[in-house]
């Protein structure tokens, strides 16, 4: 054995670096099926975050279907999801350049098939008896309006705007035939809900032309949501409401709702994009079905006459993703020690098969921190979740009498949750020494509707309590040093960040990435979809105009005393970079440490390999000029205003 090395946390030699990081890295996205073919997203940071649509045939053979500059992704609801279908070996796809839909058959140049005008479309179904395409259209054609959501059909053949089937509500996702081609379910809510909050889940009779019949609401409210509503093969419709407390699977048969296996676990997801699956059939009666309890997730195949749940043992804790065909599934997979993949399982033998995986760095153990799960006490005598890495790297011990800084870490959403996947991300600062705690505060999803309505009324605050009360936790225990406890989030999480430091004296620095920082410009200026979305985060919008200035960090400035750095898309609609550029000259005017980096074509998350490469590095030498101490390897400074 090699003796480790004394050196202070923050300073030790790493493998897992930023280039190293990028360079092997892809995002993986929406999975489908087709006969024997399996297709794939693939967010590729090395061609500037274009998003490829990739075929793997069955005898083993992975080509890309459409080629660059063709960037399968759709900007409806600014968050996409469900950018193409595929059926008998032609795919249907949305261009991110331009929000058309093309066909792309064989080895032949993509087609446009919608007009070029300002429409978007996306979770789409084929419907091959008719020759059409069912799926959701945004139109932001009509200028000083809001764009109208409508389910349409498209023509497959002569292509066009699309023919509206349904309208008439603010949302609309998940249309889905059944099999016989004669019912269509979809998905519908309204401001101020979010889909998270209450949908309602209705079903349609068709006609013969493929008009719509008359409609019936089947399930759901203002307060109960419903998520991936979907047929069976005998055609009764299955689908997942949190109408218990719980998103639970249920089944829809002569005109009564049937639970089928009522638990404490959620079967559900958030629906910030489209074509979210956690089930799928591969029988009339046999149901296989991912769920999440305390954070982790399980594969299970579901008896739906007898309601028998029986695990499926695979070596995943993150499943998602799942689609099914007879005998077999495909999702995307990943645990603390793997990072996630296109895994194929074969049912019949339960053998799980790597089609691709997200990364293909090979790091030794030595250098992977492997999560703890905590559960910590916050306000009110409750208790909050979060995942704990500690700092490990096999070459390296530090001094007996030091404590690692702290990295609070804050997912985005807020409905959204830490995953205890292999995260590279996360790896790169406990390989140095860091600590990280990833929070699954009061709002986040995965435990139950009671935990994620913590957060209503109440963003700003329970969400910064029990980011603060991880770190103070973790520095009782003597975990963690607690004169070096640094917090950083994302988007709702960089608010979170903000607000944390803004309105408590805890951490000692801070990294705001495309952050919200003025609540009362984000009610103003986003899009449609989260243009209500802090009526209940925070209040109704002008009427409590006055809690969206007393929790928004903007107007603070006084308050804060620790250094600061924001990293910002400036092609970014969801938060304009005006937020992150108010803040910085804020801050810098009243001659604290602070950084700003901007980067030219990015929207809401980086996806570029040089500005995540560039974010990361930046933000580590940030910390070292903070918690002063030597980086092992140099990196690009960053202007630091007020440092001195």
């Amino acid at each position: 054995m090699v003796k480790a090395k004394l050196a202070p946390y923050g300073s030790w030699k790493s493998p897992i670096t930023s280039d190293l990081i990028v360079s092997a890295a892809v995002g993986l996205g929406e999975i489908a099926l087709d006969g024997q073919d399996t297709y794939w997203i693939e967010s590729r940071p090395t061609e500037g975050g274009r998003n490829v649509i990739v075929r793997r045939t069955a005898d083993g053979r992975i080509t890309d279907v459409a080629p660059a500059p063709f960037n399968a992704r759709t900007r409806v609801h600014e968050y996409g999801g469900a950018p193409f279908v595929v059926t008998g070996g032609t795919v249907y796809f949305l261009n991110f350049s331009d929000q058309r839909l093309y066909r792309q058959e064989a080895d032949s140049a993509p087609q446009p098939l919608t007009p070029e005008v300002d429409l978007r479309y996306a979770d789409g179904v084929i419907d091959d008896r008719r020759g059409r395409l069912i799926c959701v259209r945004e139109d932001h054609t009509v200028d000083g309006r809001e764009a109208v959501s409508t389910l349409v059909q498209l023509d497959l053949r002569s292509g066009g705007a699309g023919t509206v089937l349904v309208s008439g509500n603010d949302f609309y996702s998940s249309p889905r035939l059944s099999p016989d081609g004669f019912r269509l379910a979809w998905l519908t809510w309204n401001h101020p809900n979010m889909p998270w909050d209450g949908t309602e889940l209705w079903v349609a009779e068709g006609k013969a032309d493929g008009s719509r019949g008359q409609a019936e609401r089947v399930a759901g409210g203002v307060e109960e949501s419903i998520f991936q509503p979907q047929w069976s093969p005998d055609g009764l419709l299955h689908f997942v409401s949190d109408r218990t407390g719980w998103w639970n699977l249920y089944r829809w048969r002569d005109g009564r709702i049937e639970p089928l296996c009522a638990m404490e676990a959620e079967f559900g997801l958030p629906q910030w994009v489209f074509g979210r699956s956690t089930y799928g059939f591969v029988s009339n009666r046999r149901i296989i079905c991912s769920y999440t309890q305390r954070g982790t997730w399980h594969l299970a195949s579901l008896d739906t006459e007898t309601g028998k749940l029986e695990g499926i043992d695979v070596p995943y804790t993150t499943i998602a993703g799942l689609r099914t065909a007879p005998g077999r599934l495909v999702f995307r997979g990943g645990s603390p020690t793997e990072p996630m993949a296109i895994v194929d399982l074969d049912l019949r033998t339960g053998q799980p098969e790597v089609r691709r995986r997200s990364s293909d760095l090979s790091v030794d153990p030595g250098y992977i921190s492997v999560p703890e799960s905590l559960e910590f006490p916050t306000e009110a005598g409750l208790t909050a979740h979060a995942l704990f890495y500690r700092p490990r790297n096999r070459d390296y011990a530090a001094p007996p009498d030091e404590h690692p800084p702290l990295l609070v870490r804050i997912h985005g959403g807020p409905t959204a949750a830490a995953s205890s996947t292999l995260d590279w991300g996360i790896q790169y600062w406990t390989s140095r020494g860091f600590a990280v705690v990833d929070v699954n505060y009061g709002g986040s999803t995965g435990y139950g509707r009671a935990y994620r309505q913590r957060l209503n009324g109440q963003w700003g605050i329970v969400d910064v309590d029990d980011c603060v009360n991880a770190a103070r936790y973790l520095a009782e225990r003597g975990w963690v040093d607690g004169n070096r406890l640094a917090i950083r989030g994302g988007s709702a999480g960089g608010y979170t960040t903000l607000a944390a430091l803004a309105f408590r004296d805890v951490f000692q620095a801070g990294a705001s990435y495309y952050g919200v920082s003025d609540l009362e410009a984000l009610a103003k200026e986003t899009h449609k979809f989260e243009s209500r979305y802090l009526d209940r985060l925070v209040g109704p919008y002008p009427e409590r105009r006055d809690l969206y200035r007393q929790r928004s960090p903007i107007h603070f400035i006084a308050r804060l005393s620790c250094p600061m750095i924001f990293f910002q898309g400036l092609e970014d609609k969801v938060v304009p970079p005006n937020q992150a550029e108010t803040m910085f000259e804020a801050v810098r005017a009243k001659g604290l440490p602070v950084a700003y980096l901007p980067f030219e074509g990015e929207q809401h998350g980086f996806r570029r390999a040089e500005n995540i490469k560039r974010a990361l590095d930046a933000e580590l030498y940030f910390y070292s000029r903070i918690f002063r101490f030597e980086l092992a390897d140099p990196v690009e400074p960053v202007a630091i205003e007020n440092l001195d």
